[in-house]
């Protein structure tokens, strides 16, 4: 693909909205060699799977050595595991790049004999009590997922919570004084700046490649085009030329300090591996979506309640509108954020905060830093006219309140079986307080140990649990000892199973 017309869909721009984000989407036929074509922007775009000032101190010119020896160790390889009846056989024909793309980097093409699926990227130790940040399509549905360190230590991880609008999940294993890579700030990176991406590309543990920032805010059309129902979608990705490869998915991008300024996730290509450019979640994204998801086990998501298109010459003149930086507003949700400050079809954002936004994905950017109930200043024109309006943001339910953890999203996996929460409705019937409910035990040690899909565990020995983070905690505080996991079916019948790790 020529560099024009590789580049000619970037002053493209889907109308976005429901919230600040909206438009069409479509999935990939298993029939074709790169993703959707149409609306995607990027067809032939791979996933690859305290803030700090960016500005790199260097007083003896150019030195990689400082950054890389400070990341490498606390970036981790992924391993994972996919239950089910799908498997590859190593025969003759091509993989199917939708199976690579969905289960990870490294789609392990499996010999004649049919296995489990496995998949590999990478992650970042971001906390020395075990806290690890990488990709959501890293690790999504898997039933088994392993980390393994620098020193070659390797430890079974158990998903805390996953945002795929944003690509990002959160992991955590059980250790103590790991290495950790600090934050630093991605709104002071700079195009043309230096930067290193550390990974685990093709299996080919602790990479390190060096490159430049070569452009910011950028929208591929990746996430919508994954997932037809993420229409909140987040993409302002980081762009470089750093080389990065499948497996390097979920790993860390690094400034000149060793400060984490973005994770990597996704590659430009037409065969699946590097052809010079590559794409990281920014910082500034990552703490936010990290942060809500320690504290409240889901991201609390801004919004807006405006429909979005980006400006550009001929839109102008259509509109007649005297500027092409800004977003502009097609339309405005009844009772939503934007309505009930003043906002209007028509009016196009400048600036959110005093940060200008010329463009649609740095609108998306700068309202996910927030979240619902938070104010911020937002700078319009109408009529050509400089204006600003307080903004309230408002969440999914139109609410300014904190969403809470809907069983769905409460989804764990740990030891090869999957957990979610209980629903209130469950709870009432039952008459329990809470529980870690079975949803899937195919080959997992629960299964060995006799339970069924839909058993609620509730106890474990004598502590109550609360959820599946609660039961997880709780079954790594046990070590090899022989525990009793009590609990209740969904038809009431109570039941009592001797687990061991």
């Amino acid at each position: 693909m020529k560099a024009k017309q590789f580049f000619a869909g970037l002053t493209l721009s889907a109308l976005l909205g429901g919230g600040v984000a909206a438009g069409g989407y479509k999935l990939m036929d298993a029939n074709t060699s790169g993703f959707a074509q149409g609306e995607s922007l990027f067809p032939q775009v791979h996933y690859t799977s305290d803030m700090r000032s960016s500005s790199p101190i260097v007083p003896e010119g150019l030195n990689f050595l400082k950054s890389a020896s400070t990341v490498t160790p606390a970036v981790v390889h992924i391993r994972t595991e996919y239950n089910g009846s799908s498997t590859v056989s190593n025969g003759s024909a091509e993989m199917d790049p939708f199976l690579r793309e969905f289960f990870g980097d490294n789609y392990e093409r499996q010999a004649p004999a049919q296995r489990a699926r496995k998949g590999s990227g990478s992650g970042v130790i971001i906390a020395s009590n075990g806290y690890i940040v990488t990709n959501n399509h890293v690790i999504d549905k898997a039933s088994k997922i392993e980390v393994v360190l620098d020193d070659k230590r390797t430890y079974e991880a158990t998903l805390i919570g996953t945002d795929p609008t944003t690509d990002i999940a959160l992991l955590k294993v059980k250790a103590e004084k790991l290495p950790t890579v600090r934050f630093g700030s991605s709104d002071n990176l700079q195009v043309g700046e230096w930067v290193l991406a550390v990974g685990n590309p093709m299996n080919l543990t602790s990479t390190v490649t060096a490159g430049i920032v070569s452009a910011k805010g950028r929208s591929i059309d990746l996430l919508r085009s994954k997932n037809p129902n993420q229409q909140y979608s987040i993409e302002s990705f980081i762009q470089t030329d750093a080389a990065v490869n499948p497996g390097n998915s979920g790993g860390a991008l690094v400034n000149l300090n060793g400060e984490l300024v973005g994770i990597n996730t996704a590659i430009a290509s037409q065969t699946g591996s590097f052809a010079g450019y590559s794409f990281a979640v920014p910082s500034s994204i990552v703490s936010k979506v990290v942060e809500d998801l320690r504290k409240y086990g889901e991201v609390q998501r801004a919004l807006l309640g405006a429909q979005i298109q980006e400006i550009d010459a001929a839109f102008a003149k259509e509109k007649g509108l005297k500027t092409l930086n800004g977003v502009y507003l097609v339309n405005i949700s009844e009772q939503s954020a934007a309505d009930e400050a003043g906002l209007l079809a028509g009016d196009v954002v400048t600036a959110i905060n005093g940060v200008p936004v010329a463009k649609s994905s740095q609108l998306l950017e700068q309202v996910a830093r927030y979240r619902p109930g938070d104010k911020v200043e937002v700078t319009y024109l109408r009529a050509g006219k400089e204006r600003t309006a307080d903004v309230t943001f408002k969440n999914l339910e139109n609410s300014t309140g904190i969403m809470k953890r809907s069983a769905a999203k409460a989804a764990i996996t740990f030891h090869g079986a999957s957990l979610e929460s209980v629903s209130e409705q469950e709870m009432q019937k039952l008459g329990i307080s809470g529980g870690a409910k079975v949803v899937d035990v195919r080959n997992s040690k629960f299964a060995e140990a006799g339970m069924k899909e839909g058993f609620i565990i509730t106890r474990i020995g004598k502590q109550a649990v609360s959820g599946p983070a609660d039961l997880a905690k709780h079954l790594q505080g046990a070590g090899e000892e022989m525990v009793y996991l009590e609990g209740v079916y969904p038809n009431g019948l109570k039941a009592y199973y001797p687990f061991v790790k």
